[in-house]
C-alpha cells in the first residue's frame, strides 16, 4: 500500500504542505493513490525525496533540482557521485571558514590594528573585531595578553602577512611529518613544536613550555582551533598537541 503522506512527513522531517507542493509542481508525484484519492508513496518515491532534500540543503532551487533528477541519462550511482562531490566541496569550504575564524580570533587576541581593507587582505572575509569580547574574557587578565597587544601596536600589514605565512609553513611541515609517519615524540616533530613555540615568543608574547603545552591542549579542546589544523590534515590537531607535550617533556 505504500506510505501515507503523514508517515513520509514524519520520517523525512518535512511538512505535509511541502509534500503537497512537490506533488503540485510535479517534483515528487506519489506513485499510488487510494480509492479515496489519498497519496501513497512508494520506496522509489522516498528515494527521490531523499535526493530532493539533499539538493535543497545545498541551496539548489526547485527548478534546478527537477532538472537534475529528471536528466534522461542519469542513474542512481551518478546521483551519488554528484552528491559526494558537492559534499566534499561544502566540507572544504567549511574548513576554510573555520580556519579563517581561528585566524580572526588570533588576530584580535594579539591586538591587530589594521584598516578593514588590510584585515580583509590578510585574514580574508572574517573580521577579527567580532571576536574581541571573547578574546578579552579568555586572556584579558594575563600578562601574555597585555604583551601581545603592546607588540601588535607596532606591526604593519606586511608584518602580519609575513607572520601568517610563517605559521602556515610550520603547520604545513608538521602535516608533512605526520604524513611520513614521524611519531609526535620524534626529533623532527619535537623540533617543529619548538619552532612553533619560539615563533609565538618572538611575535606575540613569551611562551614558556608550560604555557605552550596549555595552548596545545586548547587546539584539541576548542573545536574552532581544531578545525584549523584539521583543514591542513585530518588528525593534525592531536598530532600537534602530542608533539608540543613531547617537546615540553624533552626540555624538562
Amino acid at each position: 500500500m505504500g506510505h501515507s503522506v503523514g508517515e513520509v512527513s514524519r520520517v523525512a522531517g518535512v511538512t505535509v504542505r511541502t509534500l503537497h507542493h512537490y506533488d503540485g509542481i510535479g517534483l515528487l508525484v506519489p506513485g499510488e493513490r487510494t480509492p479515496a484519492g489519498h497519496r501513497r508513496y512508494s520506496d522509489a518515491d522516498l528515494d527521490r525525496l531523499q535526493r530532493i532534500l539533499f539538493y535543497r540543503e545545498l541551496g539548489f532551487p526547485l527548478e534546478e533540482v527537477a532538472e537534475l533528477l529528471d536528466e534522461p541519462d542519469a542513474d542512481p550511482y551518478e546521483h551519488l557521485r554528484r552528491q559526494h562531490a558537492l559534499l566534499e566541496a561544502r566540507i572544504g569550504r567549511l574548513r576554510e571558514m573555520a580556519a579563517a575564524v581561528e585566524h580572526a580570533m588570533e588576530a584580535r587576541r594579539m591586538g591587530i590594528n589594521l584598516t578593514p581593507e588590510e584585515k580583509f587582505e590578510v585574514f580574508g572575509d572574517f573580521d577579527p573585531d567580532q571576536y574581541a569580547d571573547e578574546a578579552e574574557r579568555r586572556w584579558g587578565g594575563t600578562e601574555a595578553y597585555r604583551e601581545s597587544r603592546r607588540r601588535a601596536a607596532s606591526y604593519t600589514k606586511e608584518d602580519w602577512k609575513r607572520f601568517k605565512e610563517e605559521m602556515d609553513g610550520i603547520h604545513r611541515r608538521l602535516a608533512e611529518a605526520m604524513g611520513r609517519g614521524a611519531a609526535p615524540d620524534s626529533e623532527e616533530a619535537m623540533d617543529l613544536a619548538e619552532e612553533h613555540r619560539l615563533f609565538i615568543s618572538r611575535t606575540s608574547y613569551e611562551c614558556g613550555h608550560e604555557l605552550h603545552t596549555s595552548l596545545g591542549e586548547m587546539y584539541v579542546a576548542d573545536p574552532r582551533f581544531t578545525a584549523t589544523y584539521e583543514a591542513v590534515r585530518p588528525g593534525l590537531a592531536v598530532y600537534v598537541r602530542d608533539a608540543i607535550r613531547a617537546n615540553g617533556a624533552r626540555q624538562a
